[in-house]
């Protein structure tokens, strides 16, 4: 079992630079096929949203301007692309059956962003966004959680710089629940070729399921030896020492279950651990529901 097809919808430079950076590394690494997508927003849907009391005049300036930054961004991201494809190498166009080699594609199309996200994010074995964090964008935060709650597939949250390794050394957050073992199954092409692979544990963090220990039995049986850690929270805050037992292993890649103790909206009100992770993570992250 391999990668073979990334997807990393992109929405403004600021942000692009480190995911974009992250998804030729890992197409370099796998030998597959990165598409970069840029989605516009269709100005037929903002019209509702122009107010009230505005002129017809007014609101086609609005609709107008928006067409033209959107069309300006488009054209900034196209540009980054093919700088960034160009310095490490890799060729620009579909993906070619059968050949194991890098290749990347850009593609700009109109259209409602998560919901176009969640639709080619189905059909991608590992879907790549920006960290929200990265020039506060709110378009990331809302594309990763398109893929997590709306594609059935697994996405992976970019760090916020360029990482210099992925999945040399692998730290799986585990707390026995349905949604880390779909994160786990995901995971496990880069586990089978990690150098070191440690399974993270905590009463604070535990559901009913398998514990650690089963898990490191069962990689085992993929020709992986894992060891198994037991981390604290910090100040309380059970993500907080789940990143910091990350960090001590010398972890390049986590994976988690998301939003796996809570609703979606409870940890986005309250915190939570998923909330924390997406917050506060400088390594790249893994996620499933």
């Amino acid at each position: 079992m391999s990668v073979r097809k990334f997807l990393l919808p992109v929405s403004s430079p600021a942000s692009a630079h480190a995911a974009l950076q992250t998804g030729l590394m890992l197409a370099r690494m796998w030998s597959a096929h990165l598409h970069v997508l840029h989605i516009q927003a269709d100005a037929r849907d903002i019209a509702p949203f122009a107010g009230e009391g505005l002129s017809g005049a007014l609101i086609e300036d609005m609709l107008t301007a928006t067409e033209r930054e959107g069309g300006a961004r488009a054209k900034l991201l196209r540009e980054m692309f093919e700088q960034a494809t160009e310095e490490v190498g890799i060729p620009v166009g579909t993906a070619q059956r059968g050949r194991d080699e890098p290749s990347a594609c850009f593609t700009s199309i109109t259209g409602r962003e998560e919901q176009v996200i969640a639709h080619k994010a189905r059909l991608s074995d590992l879907t790549i966004v920006p960290h929200p964090q990265v020039g506060e964008d709110v378009a990331s935060a809302d594309a990763l959680h398109a893929v997590l709650f709306d594609s059935g597939r697994p996405v992976l949250l970019a760090p916020t710089t360029p990482p210099q390794t992925i999945g040399k050394r692998v730290a799986i957050a585990w707390n026995g629940t349905a949604n880390a073992a779909s994160a786990l199954a995901s995971v496990m092409p880069f586990v089978r070729q990690a150098e070191a692979v440690r399974i993270l544990v905590s009463d604070d963090y535990a559901k009913p399921g398998p514990n650690g220990a089963e898990v490191a039995e069962y990689i085992s049986h993929h020709g992986v030896t894992a060891d198994v850690a037991r981390f604290s929270p910090i100040n309380r805050i059970t993500g907080a020492g789940l990143l910091a037992a990350a960090a001590a292993f010398g972890a390049d890649l986590m994976s988690m279950g998301a939003y796996s103790t809570a609703s979606r909206l409870r940890q986005l009100i309250l915190g939570g651990t998923t909330r924390h992770v997406l917050e506060n993570a400088q390594l790249p992250v893994l996620m499933n529901r």
